[in-house]
This record gives structure tokens, C-alpha cells and sequence, in this order.
């Protein structure tokens, strides 16, 4: 009788395996920047609820862990708070990965400081410098050593992890090199733990993507970035004209060409570009203007692949820019 039972189990087993594979969810990987995780998140959502056959996957290790999945051929498409650079293009080259520069939005990278702090409602970008800066490293504790009109009291420091792009773009922004920092501050590549600390400590400032501030005004104050003209606050309006500097910043999907002519891939990034005007929105970044999401689906579809940054940052790149420049493999 036993025997009998374990045949059955067998013989289920087999038809089980003998199933067709279409019964199996097609499954497209994506990860990297944890500012762009929101907008592909809510498209993974969307697109999933019309193609149940296919699950999307979305992690955040950052925008420089990304791309070390990403050249390895782990992941099908890349998120990215920054362009490409130039040792992980070398990377994608060795392992024969080619890669589309998508442009989906634009962020206005926002500095953050508690609801309880009165006296740094505007900070000029040499005082930012000052407090950030390698040579800040346990030498700029207090906020009165950054300007001696603010308080004598200590300053608690929330930003990006090293393997963050926001982290690539704001210390070569601000500090004026990519990576150049001080180190002695809390670091996170997940921007919930950053908000979490500067909600929490009067004395906090930190920095990470618009969307992340935007969903938790009620418990952090933006600071009006003065480069020079006054202090501006980031907002869809002041990304459109330009005038939110050095902070505003295009960011990106990097499919892979490889991985791109799976049906499911490209039908994703097909409703990525499609569907960005409403979803980017939604999520409190800035979209580009439609015409320039209709260049940036033609450049997919027309096989343009490579970057059109050479393998560097750039900072005060404008929206109407993007798409004048040819991307190089």
C-alpha cells in the first residue's frame, strides 16, 4: 500500500515536471539607484496588473552596486541616479554588455534639514562645502563653525552611502569632486534611514531625492540652495527653468541590448517611456516634456545604444540638453 502511495507521489511528480514551461512567470531583474526605485516600482506595479505572466523584480543596491550587477550580466536593466562612468562602462565592455542611456526623469536632489531647526532655512553652497568637505572630518561638529551667526550646537550629518549616485553627485557638486567627502556621518544607500534620522535629531542635515522629501514634509524641512542668485528651493518649477543649481539632475534605466530582445524586456521598457509622464509624477519627481519621452523611446527602438555623458558626471545638465546629445558606445 506504501509502495502503491510513493508510486502515486511519483507519477504525480512526473506530470508535474512534464508541465508546460509557459506555465512559469517570465521574470525581468532590475537594481541599482535607490532615488529612481520609486518611479520603477511604480511601473513594475502598473505593468504587472496587464502582463500577469511576468514578474519584475526591483532592488536598491545603489546606483554604483547596480551597475556591478548589471556588468556582470545579473541584472536586465540598471537604475541610475547618475550617468554610467567610466570603470564601469570598462566593465560592461569585458563582459561584451551593451546598454541603452534612458533618461525618465529629472530629481532636484534636496537637502534636508529637522522641522525644529530656525536658523539654516537657506545655506550658499560654500557653507554646504564647508560642513561636507574631507577636511570637515571631525573638525566641523557644530553648526556655528559653518557660520558663526547659527548656534552652538552639534551637527548630526544623515547622507548617501559610497555606492549611492547620490552620493557621486552631490560631492561633486558641492565639494566639487565625485566620491570627495568626509566620512564621519551616518551613510545609507536605503534613503528611509536617512529620513527616519533627520526626522528625529534638531540638530540633523542630510540629503537625498525629491520624492523621498516630498513624501515626508510633515517631519523634514527642505533648504533653500543659494548658488550664488539667493536661495531656491527644489520644486517641479524650479528644475523646469533651471534655476535649482547645482542640484538638479537627470536620472536614468540602463537596459541591457542582450536582455532588451526578450519580448518582455522590451515591452517593459516600452511602457516605462509610455507610461513615465503620469507615473513620474505620481512619485513627486519631474518629468520630461512628452516630445523628449517620444526621443528617448525612439532612441530605444532604433538600437542607439551606449552613453552620451563619456563616462563622467556632469553637473547643470538641463532637461531641453538631454536629447541633443548622441549617445557612443
Amino acid at each position: 500500500m506504501v509502495q502503491k502511495s510513493i508510486r502515486g507521489l511519483a507519477a504525480i511528480a512526473l506530470m508535474l515536471g512534464a508541465l508546460p514551461a509557459a506555465a512559469e512567470k517570465k521574470i525581468i531583474k532590475i537594481d541599482g539607484s535607490s532615488t529612481v526605485y520609486p518611479i520603477t516600482e511604480a511601473v513594475a506595479e502598473e505593468f504587472m496588473k496587464t502582463h500577469p505572466d511576468i514578474q519584475v523584480t526591483v532592488g536598491i543596491s545603489g546606483t554604483g552596486g547596480g551597475f556591478k550587477k548589471f556588468c556582470r550580466g545579473e541584472t536586465d536593466i540598471s537604475d541610475a541616479s547618475r550617468p554610467i562612468l567610466r570603470k564601469e562602462m570598462d566593465a560592461c565592455l569585458d563582459a561584451a554588455i551593451q546598454y541603452y542611456e534612458l533618461p525618465v526623469a529629472f530629481d532636484a536632489l534636496t537637502v534636508m534639514i529637522n522641522p525644529k531647526n530656525t536658523w539654516a532655512a537657506t545655506m550658499t553652497v560654500a557653507e554646504l562645502k564647508k560642513i561636507w568637505e574631507p577636511a570637515a572630518q571631525g573638525q566641523v561638529t557644530k553648526w556655528n563653525q559653518a557660520n558663526p551667526a547659527w548656534p552652538d550646537k552639534a551637527l548630526k550629518l544623515y547622507g548617501a552611502g559610497s555606492d549611492s549616485g547620490t552620493f557621486d553627485y552631490f560631492t561633486e557638486a558641492i565639494n566639487g569632486k565625485a566620491k570627495s567627502s568626509r566620512g564621519d556621518y551616518t551613510a545609507s544607500e536605503d534613503d528611509n534611514v536617512l529620513v527616519q534620522g533627520i526626522a528625529s535629531d534638531e540638530g540633523a542635515l542630510g540629503y537625498f531625492g525629491l520624492a523621498y522629501y516630498v513624501e515626508n514634509k510633515d517631519r523634514l524641512k527642505a533648504v533653500a540652495v543659494n548658488a550664488g542668485n539667493g536661495g531656491v528651493l527644489p520644486s517641479e518649477q524650479t528644475v523646469m527653468d533651471g534655476t535649482y543649481q547645482p542640484l538638479a539632475r537627470p536620472i536614468f534605466i540602463y537596459p541591457s541590448k542582450r536582455s532588451s530582445k526578450k519580448p518582455e524586456v522590451q515591452a517593459f521598457v516600452e511602457f516605462y517611456l509610455k507610461n513615465a509622464p503620469s507615473l513620474v509624477k505620481e512619485v513627486k519627481y519631474v518629468p520630461l516634456p512628452n516630445e523628449e519621452y517620444a526621443g528617448v523611446l525612439a532612441r530605444f527602438q532604433s538600437g542607439q545604444a551606449g552613453t552620451a555623458f563619456g563616462g563622467k558626471a556632469e553637473i547643470g545638465v538641463k532637461i531641453q540638453d538631454l536629447l541633443k546629445r548622441k549617445p557612443k558606445i
